[in-house]
């Protein structure tokens, strides 16, 4: 269980950042703001991606002006994302904004970050302080020579004592890299020096596999670690992705309650009667869009499967050209291979609808039965030793000392 460093609250629209609040998920739309319709059908498939809050760019007048329109229709809250010119993130809180990002390595000067702050306190609305590692204030560059964490954090105390110069405190900050180790370096320095909400990411993480792998480590060791109170994966790629995986790995250290499809699946092995990989894309591609919280093995035989995913909320294990289903370890239904997937979503479904232990009392007569017989066969044809490695030790052996 990870227990959450706890931080001030902000609120952003309706979600609540920091505090008892849950870990939120963000993302940022790759549209032009401009384009109104366009952005909003982002924002939409953002939602159902499970995503809480989204970023716009506010970077001309033209964007500010489709914030005006994006904001009373869009089903999350908006935050504007502001970079060089202060006079922007005054049009964006006109256009009724929940909330502003701005990079201190952009906007320097202190009267200018003053105004901003001023306006957002009488509008009741908070601010981010997005330090970036690769647009470090060039005197904090020098100062430290590069970008360490002492740097990132002193370019967000500083900007910090600006706000706190107006009595403006509505404020979660972000100290992001795109090089992982000084990431959570920077965080972790942060995590104790302040005790505003904090906003986790690998910057520029990069295209996929490669960027989830740099941002779960990073945002997932800091969560791990009770660091964080809202988090975004920056990725090169379609931002549903950015929100799926934040989901997934909140879900996965339990952060957040299962809202979607958890699917295991075994690495398989000598015993597999079936090719697990093939089976789990099938399974994915069938389940994935049904909204089915439910958390569901593929495993590729009878003999460990059912045992080992007992924990999984349901699950289909192969041997001798069927399909065992199994509902927290009791098999409760044994169908021809063929058959196995379809059966897999007719299970969830009725799960949904019935519940565990109702599936688990409904079991067909004789499948637990079916399925021990056949787990029996196999272990007389394949033994312990599926993978055969006894075998191959003693033919080792053999070379060896001949």
């Amino acid at each position: 269980m990870i227990t959450r460093k706890k931080t001030r609250q902000v609120q952003v629209g309706k979600v609540g950042v920091g505090g008892d609040a849950p870990v939120s998920i963000q993302s940022m739309t790759t549209t032009k703001t401009s384009d109104v319709d366009g952005t909003l059908a982002q924002i939409y498939a953002l939602r159902g991606a499970g995503c809480d809050i989204v970023r716009c760019t506010c970077n001309e007048i033209a964007a500010a002006e489709g914030l005006a329109q994006i904001v009373p229709r869009s089903p999350l809250p908006i935050v504007a994302d502001i970079h060089f010119q202060y006079k922007l993130a005054l049009a964006a809180m006109e256009a009724g904004v929940s909330a502003l990002r701005l990079n201190p390595g952009n906007i320097r000067k202190p009267e200018q970050i003053k105004i901003v702050a001023r306006e957002a306190k009488d509008r009741g609305i908070p601010i981010r302080i997005g330090v970036n590692a690769g647009s470090l204030d060039p005197a904090l560059y020098e100062k430290y020579g590069g970008a360490t964490p002492e740097a990132l954090v002193e370019s967000a105390t500083k900007e910090l004592a600006y706000f706190q110069e107006v009595d403006f405190e509505d404020v979660k900050i972000s100290v992001k890299a795109s090089n992982v180790v000084l990431m959570v370096e920077s965080y972790r320095l942060l995590s104790e020096t302040v005790d505003y909400p904090l906003h986790l990411g690998v910057t520029e993480a990069g295209p996929l596999p490669n960027g989830l792998i740099k941002s779960v480590a990073g945002i997932g060791t800091l969560l791990n670690e009770g660091i964080g109170d809202t988090i975004r994966f920056s990725l090169t790629a379609d931002p549903i992705e950015e929100a799926k995986a934040g989901r997934t790995l909140l879900e996965a250290l339990g952060l957040r309650e299962r809202s979607g499809l958890d699917l295991i699946a075994c690495p398989s092995c000598g015993r597999t009667e079936i090719d697990v990989i093939d089976v789990a894309a099938k399974a994915q591609a069938l389940l994935e869009d049904k909204n089915i919280p439910l958390q569901i093995a593929i495993m590729g035989c009878v003999v460990n499967g059912p045992g080992e995913a007992r924990e999984a909320d349901l699950g289909i294990a192969a041997g001798r050209g069927k399909g065992h289903l199994f509902v927290k370890g009791h098999v409760v239904r044994v169908v021809p291979e063929d058959e196995m997937v379809e059966a897999l979503l007719a299970e969830a479904i009725a799960i949904m609808e019935e519940g565990i232990e109702a599936r688990i009392a409904k079991a067909e007569v004789g499948a637990q039965e079916e399925s021990q017989a056949t787990r029996e066969q196999l272990l007389e044809i394949q033994g312990l030793d599926a993978n055969r490695s006894t075998e191959k030790i003693n033919k080792i052996h053999d070379l060896v000392n001949d």
